[in-house]
Parts: structure tokens; C-alpha cells; sequence
């Protein structure tokens, strides 16, 4: 599988449970569910309302301190937009243009939080390429 579209999905998966708990909550749902509507639409009724049932239970489990619902949701939106991306590999530019839309209403980060962070790269020939998302100690001979 491309990489680019695992990203991708990830990113969709994890901004649209992010996005459950805050004020932008329907702005997002009608995004996805518009990007449904439009790539499958006999699906994009039922995606609007799991979209609902998803907000709904993690709310419920926020509630009861439940700290692992929001992963497994996040898991779950991924594999079904990964699965879309892999249906219908053209609905990833309005994907995009979607996400970028969402980004500004995503909360910031706590200071000194662990975030994210996505990482690209490409080697070729007898190339190297040594990514860390913070220390990084290499010692070659």
C-alpha cells in the first residue's frame, strides 16, 4: 500500500475524533460525509450517522475517563477512509482539501506535549536516509 495514502487516512482518522469533542464537530461531519455523498453516495447517509454514534460514544467514554475509545476510534475512521482511498484513489485531493479546511479548528497542543510526527523519505542507489523523531545517535565505520 502507498504510503502517502496510509498517511493520509491516519491523518483523516485522527483529525475527525479530534474534532468530535469541539464547536467545529458539524463543520466536520458534513465534510466527510459531503466527500461520501459524493464518491459513494449510497453510503453516505449511514457514514453521516456512525459519524453521530461515533461523537456520541466518545463523549460517554470521555465522561467515564475511558482514555483508550478515542484511539480505537481513530483506528477505526482510518481503516474506513483508507479503504475509501483505496476504493476510489481520487477522492484523496478533496480529502486534502477537506483536512486543510479542518486544521484551524483543531486544538493546539499542550506545551512540552508529545505530538505527531510524520516523516518522508526516499533513498536511492547505495543511499542512506536516517529519520528520528528526536535523538539520533549513528556511529558508522
Amino acid at each position: 500500500m502507498d504510503p502517502q495514502i496510509a498517511d493520509l487516512a491516519r491523518t483523516a482518522g485522527t483529525t475527525m475524533v479530534t474534532l468530535m469533542a469541539t464547536s467545529a464537530w458539524e463543520s466536520a461531519r458534513d465534510g466527510m460525509a459531503g466527500l461520501w455523498r459524493r464518491f459513494q453516495p449510497a453510503r453516505a447517509d449511514g457514514i453521516a450517522e456512525e459519524y453521530e454514534a461515533g461523537r456520541a460514544d466518545l463523549l460517554l467514554a470521555r465522561e467515564a475517563g475511558d482514555e483508550d475509545s478515542e484511539s480505537e476510534l481513530a483506528a477505526e475512521w482510518q481503516g474506513r477512509v483508507r479503504r475509501l482511498l483505496l476504493a476510489q484513489p481520487e477522492v484523496a485531493d478533496e480529502l486534502r482539501r477537506i483536512l486543510d479546511e479542518l486544521s484551524p479548528a483543531l486544538p493546539e497542543s499542550p506545551p512540552h506535549s508529545v505530538g505527531e510526527i510524520h516523516m518522508k523519505a526516499e533513498a536511492s542507489g547505495s543511499g542512506r536516509v536516517y529519520q528520528a523523531g528526536r535523538d539520533q545517535h549513528i556511529t558508522e565505520r
